[in-house]
């Protein structure tokens, strides 16, 4: 699992945006192809289209969580309470270890009033100050460790099959 953790940071140094690297990594344990899960992941950086709000890393969890557990049966209250309560434990645990799920705060654009769709460059002095590569290692992290503990508090398979 190790090897997953190095690759979302290594997509995310590649030019893909937070959710896109934190998706990817795992998508193929959910049968999900490489390009789908770019594609699903593409509007959601920079805190969703560049809005600054929620971190696209953080809506990669999410999105991870419903792949794992997510209900597929209308009206399912146990299997939403399940996946909700799934989301709610990482959603802490992010916000614990990076401080926000909010870009702009994780960023310090505390008083951001316009939003540019255009993406700002990366260049090793700009990301040098940003805790986004950080940010993109620890939300793998928490997917890995959160796999790691369902499984061994659950006699059944995860839906998970690879490492």
């Amino acid at each position: 699992m190790e090897k997953r953790i190095e690759k979302v940071v290594e997509l995310f140094k590649a030019g893909y945006n937070c959710f896109q690297a934190v998706l990817t990594a795992f998508a193929d344990l959910y049968e999900l192809p490489e390009e789908v899960a770019l594609r699903i992941a593409a509007p959601f950086g920079g805190g969703i289209g560049r809005m600054r709000e929620t971190c696209g890393a953080a809506c990669g969890l999410f999105l991870l969580a419903g792949l794992e557990n997510g209900s597929i049966i209308p009206g399912d209250k146990d299997g939403k309470t399940a996946n909700y309560g799934l989301v709610q434990e990482l959603a802490g645990e992010f916000r614990r270890r990076n401080g926000s799920l909010c870009c702009r705060e994780l960023l310090g654009l505390l008083e951001l009033t316009s939003f540019s769709p255009v993406p700002d460059e990366r260049t090793d002095p700009d990301y040098a100050t940003r805790p986004c590569e950080k940010i993109v290692g620890e939300a793998a992290k928490i997917w890995v460790e959160s796999l790691e503990k369902r499984k061994k508090e659950c006699s059944m398979p995860l839906f998970m099959t690879k490492s």
